[in-house]
């Protein structure tokens, strides 16, 4: 019986273990909580990762805004609300999503980077994983990822920074700081008080002086 247990044991933390991350939190207002599966309960934070079988719980006054990467669609919702976090979409749980939207197919690669640049910009610039290494740059890449932003920002609210995220990440792939400055510039114009896009534009200044 001991080991029928233990060997339950066993099966269910591997599940817990192979359970990836679907999507990240772009936008996030008042006192919104998540709590993992078999995990303890927290605030939820812009660009914070988000792991299959998150349930949000979002209060009145509330909202936030969530990424899937698989199903690349965005889905923004305003409390009272609460759902659950899946590989392709929010499950209600009470309420609906209040805005949705379908996002490029292949934006999802590179949005799925921003909590890492993100957490790079707050520790001051300092490379996550190491050094990045100079890649040449790929001209049909780069002219791929302008026209896919274009896009997003045809497709996303005015306020929402998705689509220089998405381009930001892309010419950073080869270094190109110089074309990254008109980003976080609107960045600041949409979001002017956020201290992730402050913390973005540092970062910024000190690779720029860094080279």
């Amino acid at each position: 019986m001991r080991i029928l247990c233990f060997i339950a044991f066993i099966a269910a933390s591997a599940a817990v273990q192979t359970q990836g991350d679907v999507g990240l939190v772009n936008m996030v207002t008042g006192d919104v909580s998540f709590v993992p599966q078999g995990g303890q309960p927290g605030k939820v934070k812009a660009f914070m990762k988000v792991r299959e079988g998150d349930r949000f719980e979002v209060p009145e006054g509330g909202q936030v805004r969530v990424v899937y990467f698989e199903g690349a669609r965005q889905e923004r919702w305003q409390g009272p609300a609460s759902f659950r976090a899946m590989k392709l979409s929010g499950t209600p749980l009470s309420g609906k999503p209040v805005e949705v939207s379908n996002l490029p197919g292949n934006s999802s690669a590179r949005i799925s980077r921003v909590p890492e640049i993100m957490q790079n910009a707050r520790l001051g610039g300092i490379q996550v994983r190491g050094a990045q290494s100079s890649r040449p740059v790929q001209p049909e890449a780069v002219e791929e990822a302008k026209a896919t932003y274009q896009k997003l920002r045809g497709q996303l609210p005015g306020d929402d920074i998705t689509p220089e995220l998405f381009l930001f990440s892309a010419l950073n792939d080869y270094q190109l700081y110089e074309d990254m400055v008109p980003l976080v510039n609107e960045m600041m114009r949409k979001q002017p008080e956020s201290e992730d896009v402050k913390a973005l534009a540092s970062w910024l200044i000190s690779r720029r002086g860094a080279r």
